[in-house]
């Protein structure tokens, strides 16, 4: 017999709130993209490559349409959170993998929370004469109570958010041409003569750092427990993600080497500031405004992502029971937050950003050869795929694991 006042065995636990549209996903992916991408490393990658620098962007997007593709397969097949580690765990049922690809998820996850939160904190010191170091303790503290609030709420204050950084990139893009409209035309400037060997390693090497700028459709499958219509909209908000992201980068990029000095441009820690400033002779104010909420907004939903990774894992026993407890009022992972946004601020306090950023897309360049390698495993076995959902042709996998080899390889054949 029941003690009165007693929960009951029959009381459902808190689940995960399905309350993210289409239009909210695909906002959520461009806020992650775009907060770890364009804003914090264009001067890194014109550091590298130069004037070829937008062609570096283009070579990591096609690294990631592959790649992409698998994820949209596995998202549907596998529709829950800690997707990555689910689509290995069915691959190869093996959980010494299934663990290793969840700790290389939330590693890379926190260290790409650390690298924006270096770009947005020197974006921050423009304005405030504060020490970085309290900057960065200050944004990393506010993001993780943002991240902890509420997944509906955070994702609104992020569609805001994303909304605010697109136009302040597509500002920059329009004073470009309008200080110089024949810049469309010096265009094909940025792509090296294919015999030029020293240019197109140089592209090859930097996009390893522009790939990072395009992580975050990747996250976007660990929030499918909260996405309505997951098996459409997913599929969708990944592609449609990618496309905006590779447009915006590109033209960004391009303005960016074609009116600036590369010296200025590649010594800048406030690179999209400084374009803007150049280019219109305004007060970089709202620029750097835009910019510090573009960075912050991609701290927020590297928080959120980490965080559901942790949850997903703990939900199927990967790790202790209790990282999987929801808080009852805003029915997300507060533990799981908490630990995240620990992490973040260790790695944003002791590392640089051009090292934070290149980790990175190390770590989730393998995680990505571990999924196209799931998917590969899966389709050779045949196994049935539920009605509906988006089935990409065996070489996209093939592709996708060929070239995230090639990317995570280029570095060290470079070296010897």
């Amino acid at each position: 017999m029941q003690a009165k006042g007693a929960p009951s065995q029959n009381t459902p636990r808190a689940v995960l709130r399905r309350a993210i549209t289409l239009p909210l996903l695909i906002f959520y992916g461009l806020g992650v993209t775009i907060g770890a991408g364009i804003y914090v490393l264009v001067g890194a990658t014109a550091a590298q490559a130069g004037i070829y620098a937008p062609a570096s962007f283009l070579v990591a997007a096609v690294v990631m349409l592959f790649s992409a593709g698998s994820f949209s397969e596995l998202s549907g097949r596998f529709p829950q959170s800690a997707g990555e580690a689910a689509y290995v765990e069915a691959a190869f049922k093996t959980p010494s993998l299934t663990v290793l690809t969840g700790a290389l998820l939330l590693l890379a996850g926190t260290v790409s929370a650390a690298a924006i939160t270096v770009g947005c904190a020197g974006y921050i010191a423009t304005l405030l004469p504060l020490p970085l170091w309290m900057i960065i303790v200050l944004s990393v503290a506010i993001s993780g109570v943002v991240a902890a609030w509420g997944i509906l709420e955070s994702v609104r204050f992020a569609a805001v958010l994303t909304l605010v950084e697109v136009l302040g990139l597509v500002i920059v893009v329009t004073a470009g041409i309008w200080h110089q409209p024949t810049i469309i035309f010096a265009l094909p400037s940025v792509f090296p003569d294919p015999s030029d060997t020293a240019a197109l390693g140089a592209i090859a090497l930097t996009s390893l750092v522009a790939f990072f700028a395009f992580i975050g459709f990747d996250g976007m499958v660990n929030i499918i427990e909260e996405t309505e219509n997951p098996a459409r909209n997913m599929p969708l908000g990944i592609f449609i993600t990618l496309m905006i992201s590779t447009l915006l980068y590109f033209s960004v990029a391009a303005v960016a080497v074609l009116l600036l000095p590369l010296e200025d441009l590649s010594t800048s820690t406030a690179p999209i500031s400084l374009l803007f400033e150049r280019l219109t002779g305004a007060s970089p104010l709202a620029i750097t405004l835009i910019a510090i909420a573009a960075t912050f907004n991609g701290i927020v939903i590297q928080t959120i992502l980490s965080s559901r990774i942790i949850y997903g894992m703990a939900k199927v026993g990967r790790l202790p029971k209790g990282l999987a407890l929801l808080n009852t009022r805003t029915r997300t992972p507060l533990i799981a937050t908490v630990l995240v946004t620990a992490s973040t601020l260790m790695f944003a306090l002791f590392f640089p950003i051009g090292i934070l950023a290149e980790r990175t897309s190390q770590l989730v360049l393998v995680v990505f050869i571990l999924i196209n390698l799931s998917l590969l495993r899966i389709k050779w076995r045949s196994d049935p795929a539920p009605d509906g959902i988006f089935i990409a042709p065996v070489v996209v996998p093939i592709v996708g694991l060929i070239t995230c080899i090639a990317m995570l390889a280029g570095p060290f054949i470079a070296i010897l």
